[in-house]
């Protein structure tokens, strides 16, 4: 199976970024790492590996990115309006460093977004916020309340990042109307430690006329990647 090897100095975030690109056709899907990540987890984990079937046959091109959640969100070392402003410069990265990459070598002009816990949520936050790039989001046991881990400080950067506060206010048919073509997939154990957020979160898209997929995976396993990998072959 082909797969590509990126490196670079990212001047947004001022640090080194990897990618890593698997196929070499098909549908774009940007894959977001989980809270500790680094863009090798979804092959090392047997992600790839599920899905190689559509990737060999250039059904789908996957790129696997880096994450900086332990600068940004999950930060204690610095303080709590910081942490969200890291948060942002992540989102220029992805913008405006990784999608031209993707863009260039992609062969169709549709973006799924996607990823497995924390990455759950930036996939899920990155369609909402920019849905004129992202056309398909598939979020696995994401979290979509940031507010615990900000130590009780709330700003505006806070809340637009936040999908369970914004979206309930947005009325912009800008947003929705791009929203209502889109396929939105919330998928969860039924264990998983954010699964009534996901269930607040489809109960919003439902009173939005939004369309979704809430997808509650009996058994009692815990949010980790044979959970996902099944998800994977699933809907993917």
């Amino acid at each position: 199976m082909r797969r590509d090897y990126h490196n670079w100095n990212s001047p947004r975030l001022d640090r080194q970024m990897e990618l890593l690109v698997y196929g070499h056709s098909g549908l774009p899907m940007l894959v977001f790492p989980t809270a500790a990540g680094r863009s090798n987890d979804y092959e090392d984990h047997g992600m790839i590996r599920q899905v190689a079937p559509k990737v060999e046959n250039g059904e789908l091109q996957i790129f696997c990115i880096d994450g900086v959640d332990q600068e940004s969100w999950l930060n204690q070392d610095i303080q709590p309006y910081a942490r969200p402003m890291r948060h942002l410069a992540y989102e220029g990265y992805v913008l405006y460093e990784v999608l031209p990459l993707i863009q260039g070598v992609a062969t169709s002009a549709q973006l799924r977004a996607t990823g497995c816990g924390f990455g759950g949520y930036h996939a899920l936050n990155f369609t909402l916020k920019h849905p004129d790039v992202a056309t398909d989001c598939v979020a696995m046991s994401g979290c979509y309340d940031l507010k615990r881990y900000m130590d009780g400080h709330y700003d505006d950067n806070v809340y637009f990042n936040c999908p369970l506060d914004y979206v309930p206010n947005l009325n912009d048919s800008w947003f929705l109307d791009r929203y209502r073509t889109m396929r939105i997939v919330l998928a969860d154990g039924d264990q998983g430690k954010c699964r009534d957020e996901s269930s607040r979160m489809a109960g919003i898209f439902h009173e939005k006329g939004i369309p979704y997929t809430l997808d509650i995976w009996t058994g009692g396993e815990r949010d980790d990647w044979p959970l996902w990998q099944r998800m994977a072959v699933k809907f993917f």
